[in-house]
């Protein structure tokens, strides 16, 4: 069961500095390590100062006895590939971000597909999905080009937020995962493809707000966070079981997960964006530190759930962006870091409640 977290901070151009971030990372209690690539149209390979930020961290993850996972994306949704031509040029550039780096053991195709924030278009005629049926073929065609350059590596579908609308005329057209999934698998059988999508499902269980724990359930609606588990399984079973994709059974890596904390006065001159109403989303430190254990718990006792992942080592510091981390933005330690650690290793340690896995 993997402990990671999802930080471009460790990707440096200098390799002291990539070792350094990547240390802490570890010292925190991470054994895996998620940073991105991002595709630009044109592209088919990655430049060469992001292969050597990238083999920055991937040497320093390697040192350190930790996984690596690259996020390949587009960026937001005015970037999405359009058609097979663009999405040929993703997949090519997935499969050089492979061959680049070695060590690495996971590649995450897409970032929240079914939102319009990140995908585009959502909706078509008569409001039926495209998102998922363009992404399908995204999805498809790194897959076998990644495994085309290395089969080891594994490849994570699915990236999908966990909530949305399914609104085709919203002024922010999104899709729910509980719509998307089911569109994932009817875009799979309209395909007729006879081989994988994917080795793993890769999932954002946040909770609506911070103050929320990750105990809370959905049963009434489409939103789907840690604690939604069974409707996450019916769902894949539903979408992909009978076909060569493998569905109720499929892993599945809650590849970001964050619980936001308040900045310190004392620490606010490290900060920009002081007036963002991000900061409104935030707990205390200990409330950060009880949740974070309370859904590694909820994770580990999930039997398909092979990892959770916090979104990030390291606090943004912009308070639009997230706040989530184990550390300041100075690199100094949240008072919640001793507890998380605690936590982490009695999971390793066996300390967690008894479940069945």
């Amino acid at each position: 069961f993997l402990v990671g977290t999802v930080d471009d901070a460790l990707a440096q151009d200098g390799r002291q500095f990539a070792q350094a971030q990547v240390d802490v990372s570890r010292d925190a209690g991470f054994d895996a390590a998620v940073v991105s690539a991002t595709w630009h149209r044109g592209q088919r390979r990655p430049p060469a100062r992001l292969v050597h930020t990238l083999q920055n961290v991937g040497t320093a993850t390697g040192r350190a006895r930790m996984k690596l996972a690259v996020v390949v994306w587009h960026g937001l949704g005015e970037d999405t590939p359009r058609g097979p031509a663009e999405r040929a040029d993703f997949a090519a550039y997935a499969a050089a971000v492979v061959k680049a780096l070695p060590r690495l053991r996971f590649v995450i195709v897409g970032n929240e597909p079914n939102l319009s924030t990140f995908w585009r278009p959502q909706f078509g005629g008569g409001g039926r999905d495209v998102a998922a049926r363009a992404y399908v073929d995204l999805l498809a065609r790194s897959y076998d080009a990644i495994k085309a350059e290395r089969r080891s590596v594994r490849v994570l579908g699915g990236a999908i937020s966990p909530r949305g609308a399914d609104r085709p005329h919203g002024s922010r057209p999104t899709h729910s995962p509980t719509a998307f999934i089911r569109d994932l698998g009817g875009a799979y059988h309209a395909s007729h493809r006879q081989r994988p999508l994917m080795d793993a499902f890769a999932f954002h269980p946040y909770m609506e707000a911070s103050r929320f724990s990750p105990t809370g359930t959905h049963p009434e609606n489409t939103t789907i966070t840690i604690a939604d588990y069974p409707k996450l399984v019916a769902l894949l079973g539903e979408a992909f079981d009978g076909t060569a994709q493998r569905g109720e059974r499929l892993p599945i890596y809650y590849t970001e997960f964050g619980v936001q904390t308040r900045v310190p006065s004392q620490k606010r001159r490290f900060y920009v964006e002081l007036d963002s109403p991000a900061r409104r989303d935030a707990v205390p430190f200990p409330v950060q530190a009880a949740y974070y254990r309370r859904a590694l718990e909820l994770a580990y006792c999930q039997p398909t759930v092979r990892g959770l992942f916090v979104f990030h080592t390291f606090d943004e510091p912009g308070l639009g962006g997230w706040q989530s981390g184990l550390y300041f933005a100075d690199r100094t330690p949240k008072p919640s870091l001793p507890a998380f650690k605690r936590s982490v290793a009695d999971l390793r340690n066996g300390r967690f409640p008894r479940c069945r896995r």
